[in-house]
């Protein structure tokens, strides 16, 4: 069953400004049951968490709410989610705590396809203790990762794995699973940066191998935060720098100060959110943002679903539209002939497209764009290795390149708007 886009985008209040957005990538517009969940939670009785008064009650259930929440998200135990403010900041906490226990001459493996959070905390961390950073290419031909040299890069000295489960670039989904049982194989940790792909496709933590996995909130209808998952065993071996006072419990030692409740709310609305958007329910249906909630869209996905399964169920059924729409977009720019050079062009691939101009700058056309209400962003999207890879690879003279990246609310209409205003800008 396809998306009801239409009763979708109604539960979006953005989308009556007119603008079309592809910006999805950096960040997904919000439905209104997320803001609702924030402003009830913040002007609801608040206090620090507790189980005696109401106030103290709403906290935790606020922070209970969001990690069962993700955990059914990710495919995790609510006991291994741990909030953090930014995908980077987390990447930034766990390999300082990681790089305790390296020595001189351990490896750490990074690749060229990851966004600059999931590379350069990890390269920076070696370097402070003297590990040594070994790199997976990019073929920049087919946007894939090189993986040809697997068993000699991570080999007995590799004590870390840092790769992501889809590019914010190019939204190449390299093997991770195969990747992460090599690592595995020689005693390695495994560190997915999973804030794209978790956006466009059902995450299975433990299928994919990944002893920890972050996602963004904000690059699925959330507020801006993220999360991590991993195993709640091996976060009882990590031991963070914190206050002597904070608990030592897991997950809440690696949570520095108070948390935000009411962003933890939203969070846990957006994940209510999409689990209504499974075939029956009615594209979002009202009340899926009410914290905690697993009985919005209770009739998707058969009778009785659990909101892991409507999850799994709407992240089909969006992938299915995008992946639609996307088609539409690439026989738009091949179209283009050789004014315009695709870049996604990998197999496996989310519904974001990333190009560049033979003659034209990249920044005029997002411009050009954005006079016509169509939000189509120009640049390298802190992908910094990925995009050297390609300028060395094809012997690219841009500087930078356009992304479209497609969300579940865009539709056909938005589709033949960009189009038409790319058509008219070349």
């Amino acid at each position: 069953m396809s998306l009801d886009v239409a009763a979708l985008r109604a539960h979006f209040p953005s989308l009556a400004s007119g603008l079309a957005h592809f910006d999805g990538p950096g960040g997904t517009q919000t439905p209104a049951v997320v803001g609702e969940a924030i402003a009830r939670t913040i002007t609801a009785p608040l206090s620090n968490r507790g189980t005696l008064s109401l106030s103290e009650r709403n906290a935790d259930d606020a922070v209970t709410a969001f990690r069962s929440a993700f955990a059914d998200l990710l495919g995790a135990s609510p006991r291994g989610i741990v909030y953090g403010r930014s995908a980077t900041q987390i990447a930034y906490d766990v390999s300082r705590m990681l790089a305790k226990t390296w020595q001189p001459g351990d490896e750490v493996v990074v690749t060229q396809l990851d966004h600059d959070s999931n590379v350069r905390p990890w390269m920076q961390a070696a370097d402070a203790v003297g590990a040594v950073v070994r790199w997976l290419p990019l073929d920049a031909a087919t946007a894939e990762l090189d993986l040809s040299a697997l068993d000699e890069i991570v080999n007995e000295r590799t004590r870390l794995v840092a790769v992501t489960a889809a590019s914010n670039l190019l939204g190449t989904k390299p093997p991770v699973a195969r990747i992460a049982a090599r690592a595995h194989e020689m005693g390695a940790l495994v560190y997915v940066d999973g804030v794209h792909c978790a956006a466009h496709a059902s995450v299975d933590t433990a299928a994919l191998g990944a002893d920890f996995f972050v996602c963004s909130p904000y690059k699925l209808y959330g507020p801006h935060c993220a999360a991590l998952a991993a195993d709640p065993a091996l976060l009882e071996t990590l031991q963070p720098d914190k206050l002597l006072p904070s608990t030592n419990e897991v997950p809440e030692r690696f949570e520095l100060g108070t948390l935000p409740y009411e962003i933890m709310a939203g969070a846990t609305a957006a994940v209510d959110f999409i689990a209504s958007l499974a075939p029956g329910s009615g594209g979002g249906a009202a009340g899926a943002g009410a914290a905690g909630a697993d009985a919005a869209g209770a009739g998707a996905a058969g009778s009785g679903a659990t909101r892991r399964e409507r999850l799994i169920a709407a992240n089909e059924a969006i992938d299915e539209h995008e992946l639609r729409l996307r088609g539409r977009i690439e026989e738009g720019l091949a179209s283009f002939g050789d004014r315009v050079t695709l870049h996604s062009v990998a197999r496996e691939r989310t519904s974001t497209l990333f190009f560049t101009f033979a003659d034209r700058d990249p920044f005029d056309a997002y411009r050009f764009l954005a006079e016509r209400d169509i939000v189509a962003p120009a640049g390298t999207f802190y992908a910094h290795e990925p995009f050297q890879a390609l300028k060395r690879g094809l012997g690219l003279s841009a500087e930078a390149g356009v992304r479209v990246g497609l969300a579940p609310y865009n539709d056909d209409a938005e589709i033949d708007r960009l189009l038409t205003g790319l058509a008219d800008f070349l």
